[in-house]
């Protein structure tokens, strides 16, 4: 058995939502800013390894589209479960503060599935860095 849901709980939730998309968007603004440049540097030299770089980038933005997707969902049924549960519609706020803990724990998953992606990514670029160290070696 659980305690009625009162209104402080689900305000909690704004200060780590906030944060975490705040987090979200610096990820977004900084695969967009290497995205950019890889472009640049991919017109100047068409180097084939700037290219296998290209799947890896793709999904990588859709992750994060979805993070933020799920985050400001979260965040948008925290706000109407306290309006619910403001309003005196208790049952109905819990549920939809449920839904609202479902949604960050996708936007968590997600961030995660992201995080390795973006490890992928370095690792691509380790392994070529690896390659010239063993041919001049």
């Amino acid at each position: 058995m659980h305690s009625a849901l009162n209104l402080a709980t689900p305000a909690l939730l704004f200060p780590a939502v906030s944060l975490l998309l705040l987090a979200y968007t610096n990820r977004f603004l900084g695969l967009a800013s290497i995205i950019r440049n890889l472009y640049e540097e991919y017109r100047d030299s068409q180097d084939p390894k700037i290219l296998r770089q290209i799947g890896n980038l793709r999904t990588r933005i859709t992750l994060i589209k979805w993070m933020q997707f799920m985050g400001i969902a979260s965040l948008f049924l925290c706000t109407v479960a306290m309006f619910q549960i403001y309003t005196g519609w208790q049952a109905t706020g819990e549920v939809t503060f449920g839904a609202s803990l479902l949604c960050m724990i996708a936007s968590l998953a997600v961030s995660l599935l992201e995080l390795v992606r973006s490890s992928d990514a370095l690792n691509i670029l380790l392994s070529d860095l690896q390659a010239e160290y063993d041919r001049r070696h």
